[in-house]
C-alpha cells in the first residue's frame, strides 16, 4: 500500500526530522523542505515548530513560506499545525508582538502563573479536555493525556474554533479547528499512542 505523501515546512524551528519519523510510523510518506512552490501545490501540509515565534515568524517572511501557506490553505487542502505551528496560524502573538499569519482569528498570550505552583514554561503531560468532535479526533477522548512544551497560548477569536482545552492555572485552547485546518499545541510526534492516532487521522481526512 501506497504511503500518504505529506509536506512538512522547514523554517528552522526544530523539530521536523521527529515529526518525519512520527509520520514514518503512521504510513506518512513526508518530505521536509523550505521551498515556498512545493508548499502551495502540496496535497497535504504539516506545520510544526518549536522555539521562538518572533525568529520563526521572520525566518518564514524572509523565506515567502508566509505567503505559500496562505495560499496552500485557499486550496482546501488539509493543513495541519503543531506547537509553535499551531500559534502562527493565529493573527497575533505578545511574544516578539508579531503579525502572524492570520488565517485563524485570535491572538497568542503569554502564560501568567496565579501562584508558585504553576511554572512557566508549561512542560509535560497535561489532560485534554471538552474534545470536540472532529474526524481527526475519533480516538481521543476527554482527560487523555498529550506532551506539552510551550509559554504562550493560543487564545482563538471564536469558541467554535476550540475543540479541546487544557488547564494550567488557566484553561487554555490546546486543539483548534476550523475548515481545512487542524492545530494541537501539544506535540503530536512527542504523545505516545495518543499523538500518533492523530496523526494517523491526517492520513484519511478531508474537509470537504
Amino acid at each position: 500500500m501506497t504511503a500518504i505523501e505529506a509536506i512538512i515546512i522547514d523554517y528552522d524551528a526544530g523539530n521536523v526530522r521527529s515529526v518525519q519519523r512520527a509520520c514514518a510510523e503512521v504510513g506518512i510518506s513526508a518530505s521536509i523542505t523550505s521551498d515556498p512552490e512545493l508548499v502551495r501545490t502540496a496535497d497535504r501540509v504539516i506545520f510544526p515548530g518549536v522555539g521562538s515565534a518572533e525568529s520563526a515568524v521572520d525566518t518564514l517572511k524572509e523565506r515567502g513560506l508566509d505567503e505559500a501557506l496562505k495560499a496552500f490553505q485557499a486550496t482546501g487542502k488539509p493543513l495541519l499545525g503543531i506547537c509553535l505551528g499551531c500559534q502562527i496560524l493565529l493573527e497575533y502573538t505578545e511574544e516578539g508582538r508579531r503579525d502572524c499569519l492570520g488565517l485563524l482569528d485570535g491572538e497568542v498570550l503569554r502564560f501568567e502563573p496565579g501562584s508558585p505552583e504553576i511554572k512557566v514554561p508549561h512542560i509535560g503531560w497535561n489532560q485534554v479536555n471538552e474534545v470536540g468532535n472532529h474526524p481527526m479526533l475519533k480516538h481521543v477522548k476527554n482527560g487523555d493525556e498529550f506532551y506539552f512544551v510551550h509559554s504562550y497560548y493560543c487564545n482563538p477569536g471564536s469558541k467554535s474554533d476550540c475543540l479541546g482545552r487544557t488547564d494550567h492555572g488557566i484553561e487554555f485552547c490546546s486543539i483548534i479547528g476550523k475548515d481545512n485546518m487542524f492545530a494541537t499545541q501539544f506535540h503530536l510526534e512527542k504523545s505516545g499512542v495518543k499523538g500518533l492516532s492523530i496523526l494517523s487521522e491526517f492520513k484519511h481526512w478531508s474537509a470537504d
